[in-house]
């Protein structure tokens, strides 16, 4: 009895100084100088962020710099703030903490992408997270102990968009925070269960609010797309898409991520006509290296492939291993599973669990794994100073063509 009045004593004591929660790191720009931070705002007024390159826990008197939120949203049943900073200095650690007029948060830190010509970067790619918390849990476990760059989210976040289920997930997100306090910033993308744009762009403050934009990561290193299958495909998104990939031809490497597959791996989803006619002569031309795309919840990858209606075709595509775009998927980082049932002659390799992408660029080729997550507690961390080292009982996915799909140029 008296263990029992302890914990629900400490529980308030807890509670009255813990008035932020669902903490979260975006993108909105290049990450080696530029992150959001966002969080709930439980109660209290005056939120500010104190930082620095300096860990001094949660001594906020200490952080050379401050910033107070840029955004506030209230959407979800939850107050949405947003400090976004920049003029960061490239592959450097930045300490923070959240005070307001209640309390204070826990220490956390980030650190931003590295800038050099020569640099390699890390991302975990993935999506569909919606019905399994399991999982779902597992997934995000795996991000804390893979450390990447960024992390690339496809849309289905949650199964119906209610704020009981964005808070579970978000929630849930904590578990990809290390656990010396290390957060990971997220590339987030809409999904069909995303009702309205306004659930991706009032919860992790994206650059658009019809949720397609680009991101340059590193010195030009690589420019991430993200794209909206929820909204008109052909007409305003595709022409911006063909701007900004003419303004862009000196980026070295163009990933381009979205919610529902061109050519999905499930007979029962429908085929992605309008994005095939208006997006993959786009990509083929463009030099568009990597497609990740999600919703179908099954496991594929293709040999590089071109738009072509020859007779080595199949559905649209043949394979090109000189300039063919390799298209990645699709989903599974919690829905429901669905048998991969309709390859294709330009499939790689396709398979049925959850999993997610671990993806490796640097100047000279993208490699690409894919990671099983089911075994998440058992699998070590890898260290910031090798980031790039596969870690102690990692699950690679080591299918007839082998565990590593490897790009270049």
């Amino acid at each position: 009895m008296r263990l029992f009045f302890f914990l629900a004593l400490l529980f308030v004591f807890v509670q009255s100084y813990s008035k932020t929660d669902k903490y979260r790191l975006t993108l909105r720009d290049n990450p080696a100088t530029s992150i959001v931070i966002g969080w709930n705002q439980v109660s209290g007024v005056s939120p500010t962020v104190y930082y620095g390159k300096e860990d001094h826990g949660t001594s906020w008197k200490n952080y050379k710099e401050k910033a107070q939120p840029d955004r506030t949203v209230v959407f979800g049943e939850m107050e949405n703030k947003f400090v976004r900073l920049s003029g960061l200095i490239p592959n450097t650690s930045y300490f923070f903490v959240i005070k307001d007029s209640e309390g204070i948060s826990k220490r956390y830190w980030f650190k931003t992408a590295p800038m050099e010509s020569n640099s390699r970067m890390s991302f975990v790619a993935g999506g569909d997270s919606r019905n399994n918390p399991t999982p779902r849990r597992n997934a995000n476990l795996l991000v804390s102990k893979l450390r990447p760059n960024v992390v690339l989210f496809g849309g289905d976040m949650t199964s119906s968009g209610t704020p009981e289920q964005w808070k579970k997930w978000l929630d849930d997100w904590q578990l990809t925070i290390s656990e010396d306090g290390r957060m990971y910033p997220v590339i987030a993308s809409r999904g069909n269960h995303e009702r309205t744009n306004d659930m991706i762009y009032n919860l992790f403050d994206v650059p658009s609010e019809k949720v397609y934009y680009g991101v340059t990561c590193g010195d030009e290193l690589v420019r991430v797309y993200v794209l909206n299958t929820e909204i008109s495909i052909a007409g305003e998104q595709t022409a911006w898409l063909k701007k900004d990939l003419t303004r862009n031809k000196n980026t070295g490497w163009k990933i381009v991520q979205y919610h529902k597959p061109m050519r999905p791996h499930v007979s029962s989803k429908r085929e992605g006509n309008v994005q095939y006619m208006e997006w993959a002569n786009l990509f083929y031309d463009e030099k568009v290296k990597l497609v990740v795309e999600c919703d179908a919840h099954t496991v594929k990858s293709t040999w590089p492939v071109k738009p072509s209606t020859k007779s080595k075709s199949e559905e649209g595509f043949e394979r090109d291993d000189r300039r063919g775009t390799v298209y990645v998927g699709e989903g599974c980082w919690g829905a429901p599973l669905r048998s991969s049932d309709d390859a294709k002659i330009w499939t790689r390799d396709h398979g049925m669990f959850n999993q997610f992408k671990w993806i490796f660029i640097d100047k000279e080729q993208i490699e690409v794994r894919t990671i099983k997550v089911d075994n998440a507690e058992e699998v070590s961390s890898v260290s910031d100073s090798d980031p790039f080292e596969i870690p102690e009982n990692l699950d690679v996915w080591n299918p007839e063509n082998g565990s590593v799909i490897t790009i270049r140029h």
